[in-house]
């Protein structure tokens, strides 16, 4: 076994941290930074352009001391390691887990089976920048030599949330390109799509490794019906590409095998974004920024690789997620950017975390005996605090939320930005601090109120606090800074996989599914659906009653 195989509840930390959670747990923030003058430099992290404040967390110098030790029995230093040498960590599928190589430099050496794939890598690197450009440039045209204004990613899951989540973070950098994402195999998603597009200049960038997957080739099948009908066979070689492994399901599609570009198993779909998958962002906002993107992914990496714990920002947000889901039993964490452009970005971690971590099943083999994962969720601020934050302010669930904010306007509004980041510094001072019942009375006598009022609104205006956030406070949203935010979460996910120990690079959640929707399908055509449970009998004969 390539990871150590270690329950967490067994170790000396996780029942030092059971003791030391009984004297914290009432415990307040303002009482916290009341004991420590130095708190908010001491749970602080400076990195680059990041700005990271875990100090509006419950925690305290023993708590950070223990989950550190934590980290250390399950034997964390070692996990990361192995993964960076591409040792067989996803044990469940007997394979490395190297996404990390992808934006490794060109002089790092990364080994799988003794050979070295950082060539390899680059060499794809370099035929994403050829097609990317030719098609940006005008050079690579349409059957009737016209420039392609329009591209389509057709995939689903990781082949479609990365790429998506990454192109709308960075629509500031766009080119004339307009770029759609059809994943839903809903015809009507699909049927909306192609009403606003031109054959003729459109190019369609298929993203399946298996070239098998219905929902991706129902949905390109279809498409390329639609495409046939005002041109001829042979022209799908030139609107459409393809990422996949599968040559020989894709060239019978009609593809040129020069416009294939391959995956690697060592990749897993959901972390897939920095690979060929990512043409789609080459091409949106141009190859030199889809690089830069992985630039600052690979810096996140050699930081969580190569930082002690204590200053290591991955490592000390995934300690501290464990903390609230083991302790105080917490199950959700918000994600709140505040920056229209993140939009999507809490859409594509809950693919990310859920599907990871979303395991029941220790690395031994044995069903666990403690909470793992968390459901994450999330939108941006500060809409959003005209919806849900009425419950994280003053509801029964404690919430833990990552507040991501930028310091520089792109488009240089100072006066929205100004009113911007005063909501985003606000919120977490408010969530931290909440209002006493002292402070409300005193704020409603100075505004008139009788005491008659003030006893009956006083305790509906309390807000408790102790409502736990971490800041990410960014310079400025770019491609780098995009990527390094990107890879923090992986590793963060990486880190809880191993304090939990469970397999996080695996997904058979998904299979059962798809499996039991490939049978009813078939039944479809049947007079009588085959044996299912009663309610599902009844809703499939109820749906073909309607054919």
């Amino acid at each position: 076994m390539a990871l150590a195989s270690i329950n967490p509840t067994t170790t000396e930390a996780w029942t030092q941290l059971q003791e030391h959670f009984k004297s914290i747990e009432h415990k307040h923030l303002r009482t916290l930074f009341a004991e420590n003058s130095n708190r908010a430099k001491d749970f602080t992290i400076n990195w680059e352009d990041f700005y990271v404040d875990f100090s509006k967390h419950r925690i305290d110098e023993t708590t950070k001391k223990l989950l550190l030790k934590l980290a250390k029995e399950v034997k964390l230093e070692e996990a990361i390691t192995k993964k960076f040498d591409g040792e067989i960590i996803n044990e469940t599928e007997g394979r490395a887990v190297l996404h990390t190589a992808l934006r490794a430099k060109r002089d790092q050496t990364v080994l799988i089976d003794g050979v070295d794939v950082i060539p390899e890598i680059y060499e794809v690197k370099s035929k994403i920048k050829s097609f990317a450009d030719a098609v940006i440039n005008g050079e690579f045209k349409g059957h009737t030599n016209k420039s392609f204004t329009d591209i389509v990613n057709i995939g689903i899951g990781g082949s479609d949330l990365g790429p998506a989540m990454v192109v709308e973070s960075l629509s500031y950098y766009k080119n004339h390109l307009k770029t759609h994402f059809v994943n839903n195999v809903d015809g009507d998603h699909f049927q909306e799509v192609i009403k606003r597009l031109d054959p003729e200049t459109t190019l369609f960038v298929i993203v399946s490794k298996t070239f098998t997957t219905q929902e991706t080739l129902s949905n390109a099948n279809s498409i390329r019906e639609w495409f046939l009908e005002t041109a001829p066979k042979e022209a799908v070689s030139k609107h459409f590409v393809a990422v996949s492994t599968n040559i020989k399901n894709v060239k019978a599609f009609g593809i040129d095998e020069a416009n294939i570009f391959p995956m690697w198993d060592w990749v897993g779909g959901r972390f897939s974004l920095w690979s060929a998958v990512g043409l789609s962002i080459a091409l949106s906002v141009g190859y030199h920024n889809f690089e830069k993107l992985l630039e600052g992914a690979n810096k996140m990496d050699l930081h969580f690789k190569n930082t002690s714990f204590d200053k290591n920002i991955p490592v000390m947000a995934a300690l501290i997620t464990v903390w609230y889901n083991n302790f105080f039993n917490v199950e959700t964490e918000a994600v709140i950017p505040y920056t229209q452009y993140l939009n999507q970005f809490a859409t594509y971690l809950q693919q990310g975390i859920m599907e990871s971590n979303g395991k029941g099943v220790a690395r031994n083999g044995e069903k666990v005996n403690y909470q793992t994962g968390t459901i994450v969720w999330g939108e941006p601020g500060s809409n959003s605090q005209h919806a849900f934050f009425q419950l994280i302010h003053q509801g029964t669930k404690l919430i833990p939320a990552d507040f991501i904010g930028f310091a520089t306007s792109l488009h240089g509004n100072k006066d929205h930005q100004d009113k911007l980041m005063s909501n985003f510094f606000a919120q977490t001072e408010a969530l931290m601090n909440g209002k006493t019942q002292e402070e409300v009375e005193q704020e409603l006598r100075l505004k008139g109120a009788t005491s008659l009022e003030i006893n009956k609104l006083a305790l509906f205006k309390v807000f408790e606090g102790n409502r736990p956030t971490t800041t990410y406070f960014i310079e400025k949203l770019t491609p780098e800074s995009l990527g390094k935010l990107i890879a923090m979460y992986e590793h963060k996910i990486f880190v809880q996989g191993i304090v939990w120990n469970i397999f996080s690079y695996d997904q058979f959640g998904v299979e059962l599914g798809k499996e039991l929707a490939n049978k009813i399908l078939s039944e479809f055509d049947n007079l009588e659906p085959s044996a299912h449970d009663a309610s599902t009998s009844a809703l499939v004969k109820h749906y073909k009653s309607y054919y």
